[in-house]
């Protein structure tokens, strides 16, 4: 099985059955769907298919900038977050590296896929630390001396926020040593009022920080992301060396608008509070269930209940959870399922109260 979320179509056809009839909690998107505005958007410019993109991205990168307050030359869009995360690995031509586990796979598969061997080093963050990171972790940095650091901040798969004070001593930390500190903020949108670390840009030069516009706005088809860093010299290295036309006209033109339209970002603050609430509080009823509190739009969880396949178990009622397995650092009890509709969010529990029946 795929080592993401949202695939659907494969599952779909291990089970014989058609793809549209499986619920999908495996894929943190916004259920809201894309906004009306892009939609509108893409329909009345169908004839960008027949042009090139502009190989720059000039505008693109101009209204990224804009929202964020920096110098487009600080600002590289890319193909979802992911084509970036190979893009620095490849500029920043790392020795030793450190990763946090359980983390996003595709951080060691950049690292593994470098024409220089890379030592890559995990730092395990364990139940007992509630798997967040602390002050030790700048201990270990101290000690093992890696040249790059990921972190995602909202962690993938636990869903969880570091402490702030702890962000920016790190963040610190990594400047004075020299460290290429690329930080994930690819689900930092779903928080409201969190301002992440692009703040911290124009007093850095090794802070790296990716952001994702594909599961907030809902366009994982589309596929859009970008890395800001005051290392402006390898923004412009990645500009330099990327593949030509990697971002699509579409996509390139949603992202013109999509961080300006502040009713649906406040219309998804406001289902997630609603929904987040009701997905946390059902599923933490079940005894059988260990269940971090969310800040994202997904939950991560363990299944208490020994040998046994709580995703078999859902997909005979069509719904797809994410299984953890595959993440370093986890085993076969750990699951994460995305926060839904309100009437998909009560499939997935009526579907557990009969997994699971009390009384």
């Amino acid at each position: 099985m795929s080592q993401h979320g949202g695939n659907t179509v494969e599952v779909a056809q291990q089970l014989g059955i058609p793809a549209d009839t499986l619920i999908d909690f495996s894929a943190n998107i916004n259920p809201l769907g894309a906004p009306e505005r892009v939609k509108t958007l893409i329909k009345d410019n169908l004839a960008c298919i027949e042009k090139y993109p502009d190989v720059e991205y000039r505008h693109l990168h101009q209204k990224l900038a804009a929202a964020h307050h920096c110098d487009p030359a600080s600002i590289i869009a890319g193909n979802g977050a992911t084509e970036l995360i190979y893009s620095i690995v490849r500029y920043l031509k790392p020795r030793k590296a450190l990763l946090l586990t359980p983390g996003f796979a595709e951080y060691r598969r950049a690292l593994q896929q470098q024409q220089s061997p890379v030592e890559i080093i995990d730092y395990p963050l364990s139940e007992k630390q509630g798997f967040q990171p602390d002050w030790c972790l700048l201990e270990t940095l101290s000690e093992v001396q890696p040249d790059c650091l990921f972190i995602a901040t909202p962690n993938n798969p636990t869903g969880l926020m570091p402490d702030t004070q702890f962000l920016r001593a790190l963040v610190d930390y990594c400047e004075l040593h020299r460290i290429a500190l690329i930080v994930d903020e690819a689900f930092i949108d779903f928080i409201p009022n969190a301002e992440g670390l692009i703040q911290q840009i124009n007093s850095t030069r090794h802070l790296y920080i990716l952001r994702s516009l594909t599961k907030f706005f809902a366009i994982p088809g589309l596929r859009l992301g970008y890395l800001i860093s005051g290392d402006t010299t390898g923004i412009a290295w990645l500009k330099a060396h990327r593949e030509p036309w990697s971002i699509n006209a579409f996509a390139a033109l949603a992202g013109e608008v999509l961080l300006d339209d502040q009713q649906y970002i406040a219309d998804t603050h406001r289902w997630l509070k609603i929904q987040q609430h009701y997905l946390w509080t059902h599923l933490s009823a079940f005894s059988e269930l260990t269940v971090w509190k969310p800040t994202v739009n997904y939950l991560f969880f363990r299944c208490n209940k020994s040998d046994f396949d709580l995703q078999s178990a859902l997909l005979e009622h069509h719904i797809l959870i994410r299984h953890c397995k595959n993440y370093s650092g986890l085993n076969a009890s750990y699951y994460r399922a995305a926060v839904r509709s309100e009437q998909e969010n009560r499939l997935l529990i009526d579907a557990l109260e009969k997994i699971f029946p009390h009384g």
